[in-house]
Protein backbone atom coordinates (compact mmCIF):
# COMPACT_ATOMS: atom_id res chain seq x y z
CA UNK A 1 0.00 0.00 0.00
CA UNK A 2 2.71 2.53 1.00
CA UNK A 3 4.81 1.54 -2.02
CA UNK A 4 1.85 2.39 -4.27
CA UNK A 5 1.44 5.81 -2.66
CA UNK A 6 5.17 6.54 -3.00
CA UNK A 7 5.11 5.40 -6.65
CA UNK A 8 2.08 7.61 -7.40
CA UNK A 9 3.77 10.55 -5.69
CA UNK A 10 6.89 10.02 -7.83
CA UNK A 11 4.75 9.92 -11.00
CA UNK A 12 3.03 13.16 -9.99
CA UNK A 13 6.37 14.89 -9.35
CA UNK A 14 7.72 13.66 -12.71
CA UNK A 15 4.65 15.04 -14.51
CA UNK A 16 5.08 18.43 -12.82
CA UNK A 17 8.49 18.77 -14.48
CA UNK A 18 7.18 18.52 -18.02
CA UNK A 19 3.90 18.65 -19.88
CA UNK A 20 2.45 15.33 -21.00
CA UNK A 21 0.08 14.80 -23.90
CA UNK A 22 -2.69 13.86 -21.48
CA UNK A 23 -2.00 16.90 -19.33
CA UNK A 24 -2.12 19.16 -22.38
CA UNK A 25 -5.41 17.60 -23.54
CA UNK A 26 -6.95 18.16 -20.13
CA UNK A 27 -5.68 21.75 -20.05
CA UNK A 28 -7.12 22.41 -23.53
CA UNK A 29 -10.48 20.84 -22.62
CA UNK A 30 -10.76 22.86 -19.41
CA UNK A 31 -9.72 25.98 -21.33
CA UNK A 32 -12.77 25.46 -23.54
CA UNK A 33 -14.87 25.02 -20.39
CA UNK A 34 -15.98 21.54 -21.44
CA UNK A 35 -16.62 18.58 -19.24
CA UNK A 36 -14.89 15.36 -20.15
CA UNK A 37 -18.18 13.95 -21.45
CA UNK A 38 -18.99 17.07 -23.51
CA UNK A 39 -15.54 17.12 -25.07
CA UNK A 40 -15.47 13.42 -25.87
CA UNK A 41 -18.97 13.66 -27.39
CA UNK A 42 -17.92 16.63 -29.55
CA UNK A 43 -14.89 14.68 -30.78
CA UNK A 44 -16.72 11.35 -31.08
CA UNK A 45 -14.42 9.62 -28.59
CA UNK A 46 -15.52 7.20 -25.88
CA UNK A 47 -15.42 9.14 -22.57
CA UNK A 48 -13.60 6.29 -20.83
CA UNK A 49 -10.89 6.29 -23.51
CA UNK A 50 -10.60 10.09 -23.37
CA UNK A 51 -10.17 9.91 -19.60
CA UNK A 52 -7.44 7.29 -19.95
CA UNK A 53 -5.59 9.51 -22.46
CA UNK A 54 -5.87 12.53 -20.15
CA UNK A 55 -4.48 10.45 -17.28
CA UNK A 56 -1.63 9.15 -19.46
CA UNK A 57 -2.83 5.56 -19.09
CA UNK A 58 -3.49 5.18 -22.81
CA UNK A 59 -1.09 6.78 -25.30
CA UNK A 60 -2.15 9.33 -27.89
CA UNK A 61 -3.77 8.06 -31.08
CA UNK A 62 -1.37 7.16 -33.86
CA UNK A 63 -3.75 8.34 -36.59
CA UNK A 64 -2.53 11.78 -37.74
CA UNK A 65 -5.98 12.62 -39.15
CA UNK A 66 -7.49 12.20 -35.66
CA UNK A 67 -4.78 14.37 -34.09
CA UNK A 68 -5.24 17.02 -36.81
CA UNK A 69 -9.01 17.05 -36.14
CA UNK A 70 -8.36 17.48 -32.42
CA UNK A 71 -5.89 20.31 -33.14
CA UNK A 72 -8.54 22.10 -35.21
CA UNK A 73 -11.14 21.57 -32.46
CA UNK A 74 -8.81 23.19 -29.93
CA UNK A 75 -7.79 25.93 -32.42
CA UNK A 76 -4.11 24.98 -32.28
CA UNK A 77 -1.68 26.35 -34.85
CA UNK A 78 2.01 27.11 -35.20
CA UNK A 79 4.16 26.24 -32.20
CA UNK A 80 1.17 25.11 -30.12
CA UNK A 81 0.15 22.61 -32.79
CA UNK A 82 3.75 21.39 -33.10
CA UNK A 83 3.95 20.91 -29.32
CA UNK A 84 0.63 19.02 -29.42
CA UNK A 85 1.86 16.65 -32.16
CA UNK A 86 5.29 16.24 -30.51
CA UNK A 87 3.71 15.34 -27.17
CA UNK A 88 1.41 12.87 -28.95
CA UNK A 89 4.43 11.12 -30.47
CA UNK A 90 6.27 11.10 -27.14
CA UNK A 91 3.18 9.66 -25.40
CA UNK A 92 3.49 6.71 -27.81
CA UNK A 93 7.24 6.56 -27.00
CA UNK A 94 8.10 7.61 -30.55
CA UNK A 95 10.34 10.27 -31.99
CA UNK A 96 8.23 12.93 -33.77
CA UNK A 97 8.00 12.09 -37.50
CA UNK A 98 9.71 15.27 -38.71
CA UNK A 99 12.66 14.57 -36.38
CA UNK A 100 12.81 10.87 -37.27
CA UNK A 101 13.19 11.74 -40.95
CA UNK A 102 16.05 14.18 -40.33
CA UNK A 103 19.38 12.36 -40.77
CA UNK A 104 21.31 14.94 -38.73
CA UNK A 105 18.98 14.49 -35.77
CA UNK A 106 19.10 10.71 -36.00
CA UNK A 107 22.89 10.87 -36.26
CA UNK A 108 23.09 13.02 -33.11
CA UNK A 109 20.80 10.81 -31.02
CA UNK A 110 23.44 8.27 -29.90
CA UNK A 111 25.56 11.10 -28.44
CA UNK A 112 22.46 12.58 -26.82
CA UNK A 113 21.54 9.20 -25.30
CA UNK A 114 25.07 8.79 -23.92
CA UNK A 115 24.92 12.26 -22.37
CA UNK A 116 21.54 11.54 -20.79
CA UNK A 117 22.86 8.26 -19.39
CA UNK A 118 25.76 10.12 -17.79
CA UNK A 119 28.48 9.25 -20.28
CA UNK A 120 29.21 12.89 -20.96
CA UNK A 121 30.77 14.03 -24.21
CA UNK A 122 33.97 15.98 -24.08
CA UNK A 123 36.33 17.87 -26.33
CA UNK A 124 35.88 17.53 -30.07
CA UNK A 125 32.88 15.15 -29.78
CA UNK A 126 31.00 17.68 -27.63
CA UNK A 127 31.80 20.52 -30.01
CA UNK A 128 30.68 18.42 -33.00
CA UNK A 129 27.45 17.47 -31.23
CA UNK A 130 26.66 21.10 -30.41
CA UNK A 131 27.38 22.20 -33.99
CA UNK A 132 25.10 19.48 -35.34
CA UNK A 133 22.39 20.48 -32.87
CA UNK A 134 22.66 24.16 -33.89
CA UNK A 135 22.55 23.20 -37.57
CA UNK A 136 19.37 21.19 -37.05
CA UNK A 137 17.63 24.09 -35.34
CA UNK A 138 18.89 26.91 -37.56
CA UNK A 139 16.95 28.06 -40.59
CA UNK A 140 18.45 27.17 -43.94
CA UNK A 141 20.63 29.95 -45.31
CA UNK A 142 20.38 29.85 -49.08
Amino acid sequence: MIAGIVEQSAKTKRNELFMTFGGLLKELRIGKELTLRQCSADLDVDPSNWSKIERNITPAPKDLAVLERWAVFFALSGDKKSEFLDLAALARREIPADMASDEAVIGALPAFFRAVRGQELSGARLKEFLQDLKAVHSPDKE
